[in-house]
């Protein structure tokens, strides 16, 4: 390859990397063709090294510090937690994928996986048991220890509070003394109230004494035996695999699809067969009422599909969808709007009191509004031809659109509108005046001064705003959906904090991961989409 193509390469990719804003890997680029490697090798440690050290040691001081941070709700997850959290959502996710073929299985093919799943199951069965015996073994083993460290300090706490309740009933015995000295006069007051308040001093030294050992008792209950964490991991793990495989046997036995199609066919044919054998108008009725029931029982089951439980795929894909949904209608209403705004001052006079009341506004107001005023719209959803036309198509009809999406899509828009309406009045404001007047003096009309002169070049000002009303709705969405119940990430982590189950906070910190993930590369292709459109070669900052 001659030293004119290495370039030719070596521009284009540069120009790519320039475009999606991933500059930091230009020097790793420029020292693979070879270009001033020291000036490059310099770069990559001050740009890339160094700050993947730092991230590594935010991920140390966090599985360091998360251990010792004790919760209402338990321990803080580490990173390692947090990662097989993702690890037991994505198994779920594959699972209710093989539920659904077994739901749908029918002949040869689901005798063939009957088979080999009770094989599974009777394997995985034994292997429980066996892990069962370990754990019981463990936590005997657990016990003996316990006892053999609790045993000395339950003697001495029991010793220390049968010591000072009989002190405490000396003392009591000689203040009931020194009030009845001084009830004859023998003594002042200030002996039986010095007597008293000594009395409430000891009590409370011998109760912190009672107390801290009693805390040492609880806290050698209370630490981890390691071999039977790890033979309880073990058991659960199994346990849960030998669960689902005893699910996957019911779907591929009486709760699959096609065997009770079967089923009920074959009642109905039965049914029909009596009823032409009927001899009297009694039975025949009673036997065509149970005939229809049965065919309606085929048309239902005919008609049925599996009903997976909603993974954190769907979830996400629904949240996604719905962003982008109010996106769009925001742009839709502030790309026009902004651009009335920068070509008309008494326009703009206009908007700007509703700009500045409605700006600040908290999307929880904005979302409350929609569901009262925007709900009156869908009286029945299930009828409603928005909702039946949406549901008929194949990828839209899978994230099972609902009047919650439709708040939770109206309130991003009402909070992402703002900043695209805003960039794209002052792009088309601050047009150079040396365009208007070649348009002028070109003597173009209204509708092509807008089209080639106006919007052109505001375009660069108007994916600015664009990107941050993206990057604005992304945030505001997840509380949305937490509030309005409308599935998606905000739901899932409203539910894992209902939930309260021990991957519960795992599954919450995962989904901070997720979200800002996701709005990274949504940032992104609007960086992209930005630099694309820019006519000053300059970035957008980043």
């Amino acid at each position: 390859m001659t030293e004119s193509k290495k370039d030719v390469i070596k521009f284009k990719m540069l120009k790519a990397i320039d475009l999606s804003g991933f500059t930091v890997f230009d020097p790793v680029l420029r020292l693979a063709f070879g270009e001033d490697p020291k000036k490059q090798f310099g770069s990559i440690v001050k740009y890339i090294f160094i700050p993947i050290v730092f991230v590594l040691t935010c991920l140390w001081l966090w599985s360091w510090i998360a251990p010792h941070h004790k919760t209402k709700s338990g321990e803080v997850p580490t990173p390692r937690d947090v990662l097989n959290s993702v690890s037991v959502n994505d198994t779920i996710a594959d699972r209710e994928a093989i539920k659904s073929q077994d739901f749908l299985l029918s002949g040869e093919k689901r005798q063939a996986r009957l088979s080999e799943v009770k094989a599974q199951h009777a394997a995985l069965k034994a292997e429980v048991d066996r892990l069962q015996a370990i754990v019981q073994t463990r936590e005997k083993e657990k016990a003996d220890r316990e006892a053999a460290i609790i045993a000395p300090l339950s003697e001495r706490y029991e010793a220390l509070r049968s010591e000072y309740r009989e002190a405490g009933k000396e003392r009591d015995r000689l203040i009931a003394e020194l009030s009845e000295d001084l009830a004859a006069g023998r003594i002042q007051k200030m002996e039986l109230t010095a007597a008293i308040r000594e009395d409430g001093e000891i009590s409370d030294v011998e109760r912190e004494e009672l107390n801290a050992l009693k805390s040492e008792i609880d806290e050698v209950r209370s630490q981890k035996y390691r071999p039977l964490e790890i033979a309880r991991k073990e058991y659960d793990s199994m346990a849960d695999k030998l669960f689902f495989l005893g699910t996957r046997l019911e779907f591929l036995e009486d709760r699959n699809l096609n065997v009770r199609l079967d089923e009920a066919r074959s009642r109905l044919d039965g049914y029909m067969a009596d009823l032409a054998a009927a001899e009297s108008a009694k039975d025949a009725l009673r036997l065509a009422k149970r005939a229809v029931r049965a065919e309606e029982s085929v048309d239902r089951l005919e008609g049925q599909e599996y009903a997976s439980a909603v993974t954190i795929y769907h979830q996400t894909k629904r949240s996604i969808f719905t962003v982008f949904i109010g996106f769009f209608m925001a742009a839709f209403v502030a790309i026009p709007v902004g651009i009335m705004c920068g070509l008309n001052k008494i326009f703009m006079a206009c908007m700007t009191p509703i700009i500045s009341v409605f700006k600040p506004v908290s999307p929880v107001v904005w979302l409350l509004i929609f569901q009262i005023v925007v709900g009156a719209f869908f009286p029945d959803p299930e009828t409603h031809p928005l909702f039946v036309t949406l549901g008929s198509i194949p990828f839209i009809s899978s994230l099972d659109v609902n009047p919650a999406l439709i708040f939770s899509a109206c309130t991003v828009a009402m909070c992402a509108v703002w900043p695209a309406l805003v960039n794209t009045a002052l792009g088309v404001a601050s047009i150079d005046p040396d365009h208007v007047n070649v348009a002028r003096v070109l003597r173009l009309g209204f509708w092509n001064r807008l089209f080639k002169i106006v919007i052109p070049s505001a375009l660069p000002l108007v994916f600015a705003g664009l990107r941050i009303s993206l990057g604005v709705g992304w945030m505001v969405l997840i509380a949305a959906e937490a509030l309005s119940s409308s599935d998606g990430l905000g739901k899932f982590v409203w539910d894992e904090y209902q939930n309260g189950s021990s991957l519960t906070f795992a599954n919450i910190i995962m989904v901070c991961f997720v979200v800002g993930i996701i709005g990274f590369f949504l940032d992104r292709m609007m960086i992209i989409l930005q630099r694309l459109v820019s006519f000053d070669g300059k970035g957008a900052s980043v």
